[in-house]
């Protein structure tokens, strides 16, 4: 997925196995995070970020998202262990994944094999994607977003 392109209004399921929908959250603009697996130490890292800096995103006007193609029940247990406040959506067929062009070839410890590659997506309200970051640094997650959106928006992160 590019810049100019544009999410799906069906996400997948959330931790509680309902739909969600880029629809379910009026008016907002969106972070839709990609991220490899649950409870793995930079997962935690990044989605510890993205927590502590919430309440700040949100009067920016971003709805966080997270996904992976962990199970909705992997997701509620992340969820409550860590505090985290935004959705999680399970993509386990992994249907967003390849749409997103995440789904990737990887190497660790001289093995290959698929998985998702870390990135965040930035997109309007409608879902269209305006921003893409591929090289997400996991500690600093929160921080390299805002960054990013510097200058946009009248809310200052500090």
């Amino acid at each position: 997925m590019n810049i100019g392109d544009k999410m799906p209004e069906i996400l997948g399921p959330g931790a509680d196995g309902k739909e969600i929908k880029l629809s379910d959250f009026p008016g907002k603009r969106f972070i839709i995070y990609f991220y490899p697996k649950d409870l793995t130490s930079g997962c935690t890292m990044e989605a510890e970020s993205l927590r502590d800096n919430y309440e700040t995103f949100l009067k920016m006007g971003y709805q966080i998202i997270g996904v992976s193609k962990d199970s909705p029940e992997s997701h509620k247990k992340f969820a409550e262990a860590k505090s985290l406040p935004f959705p999680l959506v399970a993509d386990t067929e992994g249907k967003l994944c390849e749409l997103a062009g995440v789904w990737k070839l990887k190497k660790m410890y001289g093995r290959e094999y698929m998985g998702i590659a870390r990135t965040t997506f930035v997109c309007d309200h409608d879902g269209t994607v305006t921003d893409v970051i591929e090289k997400v640094q996991t500690k600093t997650a929160a921080d390299q977003l805002f960054k990013l959106l510097e200058g946009r928006y009248s809310i200052n992160p500090a």
